[in-house]
């Protein structure tokens, strides 16, 4: 562990990116607050897959991938609960011999786990895997669905009322976008993380989860934080819309909802997606 060497040296040495790049990225990782290896990811100076066997071979770890097809047995989703694999994105890959095989696209996050392993009588045998594969994973084995690979610019609508759905849905379908409906907060946690949505719509109040709480659960995820979400409330007071802005929603609609606010706002949160994605 003492002689472990850094992320970025290991990258430098197999001419997958120069000094000055990784100067570069380790002054942005500073910056956005983000980890070396995910900043070279996004920028695309190293792909998913280098990332994984950079850090297999920082901490002498074994790489698995493409397990998302495989069957696993239901009882290994007991060990680790949906909501834990998903916000620290971990997948359970076997038990064999007293010994818990876990998939995990970064090798520190292993207190959690490691408890979890403890509690159950298991040793800890951690693989690196991309974030893409344990969300994979993740989509097909926790919630039932497959990761959507769709590039058309997509919409997640949360909304529990059948006329405002319908509405937003008729409206945002009309201007070109691919709408994806979900009719409570837990089945919108889902759909975003299985279908990545470029934005979302979430109404207040709905049942399982709200609006705020749905909110808190995607900023919690690497994959969604950065999504931008848009508040529909019937409460048009100055304290809601404070309220929402402040918590660091991306804008705040009102009920009854005009056509033109719909569009108005939506387009203005693909802009800022499209700026993002030029300035990380």
């Amino acid at each position: 562990m003492k002689n472990r060497k850094r992320l970025g040296e290991i990258f430098v040495a197999s001419g997958l990116i120069t000094e000055k790049t990784l100067e570069r990225a380790l002054a942005r990782s500073k910056r956005q607050n983000k980890k070396v290896g995910m900043v070279l990811e996004e920028i695309e100076m190293v792909t998913g897959e280098e990332l994984a066997s950079a850090l297999a071979v920082q901490y002498g770890h074994r790489v698995v991938s493409n397990f998302a097809r495989y069957a696993f047995p239901p009882e290994l989703f007991k060990l680790i609960p949906e909501d834990v694999a998903m916000q620290h994105l971990l997948f359970p890959l076997k038990i064999e011999n007293n010994k818990l095989a876990v998939a995990m696209a970064d090798p520190t996050e292993t207190k959690i786990v490691s408890n979890i392993a403890a509690n159950n009588d298991l040793t800890l045998v951690p693989f690196i895997a991309t974030r893409r594969d344990i969300f994979a994973a993740i989509a097909r084995h926790y919630l039932g669905r497959d990761l959507s690979a769709s590039q058309e610019k997509s919409v997640l609508v949360a909304e529990d009322n059948k006329l405002v759905y319908t509405m937003l849905s008729n409206v945002l379908s009309k201007e070109g976008y691919r709408v994806i409906l979900a009719l409570d907060g837990m089945d919108a946690y889902k759909s975003a993380i299985a279908e990545s949505p470029h934005v979302i719509i979430t109404d207040k109040e709905m049942p399982k989860l709200g609006g705020y709480g749905l909110f808190d659960a995607l900023r919690g995820l690497p994959e969604t934080r950065h999504i931008p979400i848009i508040l529909l409330t019937g409460d048009s007071s100055a304290e809601e819309e404070s309220r929402a802005f402040e918590k660091g929603f991306f804008d705040f609609i009102t009920k009854p909802v005009k056509e033109v606010t719909l569009v108005t706002r939506v387009k203005r949160a693909f802009q800022s997606v499209e700026r993002e994605f030029i300035n990380p």
